[in-house]
């Protein structure tokens, strides 16, 4: 994965902006999650001064990556879009204490750097907009699935027969 390291301090103080598109092999801990490692993912991150005077970063992906399906644990493309703000404090004792102050929980708050690596804070963006059990909508072969819920046998049926014999 590209080396992007910037001060977020300074990026968000004078409303920088970078972009790019980062193809999902390069991101080894988002293609570990996936079921092959194709696809990109476009992001953005935008740096500003939140109406508290406290510095924030706005950071959005969005690309399509594949997972595999926990119903017919086929593989499928799952699209990720995903936006969310990080307010920066200069340490833990900082960042609690603007999460006191801002009391919201659409806004994560995190310890800054003066040299933090952009893509890892891209990749987490992405790994957390993940769904938490991949499943198709509707899965391409119900057959499979129907044929298993069909042959299921009560376990109380396992029994009965076990007394006959």
């Amino acid at each position: 994965m590209n080396a992007l390291v910037i001060d977020t301090f300074e990026f968000c103080r004078t409303n920088s902006s970078k972009a790019g598109v980062t193809p999902v092999a390069d991101m080894t801990r988002l293609a570990k999650e996936c079921a092959n490692p194709s696809g990109e993912i476009s992001w953005k991150a935008v740096g500003s001064t939140h109406k508290l005077g406290f510095p924030q970063m706005t950071l959005s992906v969005n690309g399509t990556v594949q997972l595999v399906c926990q119903r017919c644990l086929q593989p499928y493309a799952h699209d990720l879009d995903s936006s969310t703000v990080l307010m920066l404090g200069k340490d833990d004792e900082q960042a609690d204490e603007i999460e006191e102050t801002i009391d919201d929980e659409s806004i994560d708050v995190i310890v800054g750097s003066r040299s933090m690596e952009l893509m890892y804070l891209v990749e987490d963006e992405a790994l957390l907009a993940l769904p938490q059990s991949p499943r198709h909508d509707v899965c391409p072969d119900a057959s499979l699935l129907d044929k298993a819920k069909s042959e299921k046998i009560s376990p109380f049926d396992a029994l009965k027969s076990l007394k006959s014999e």
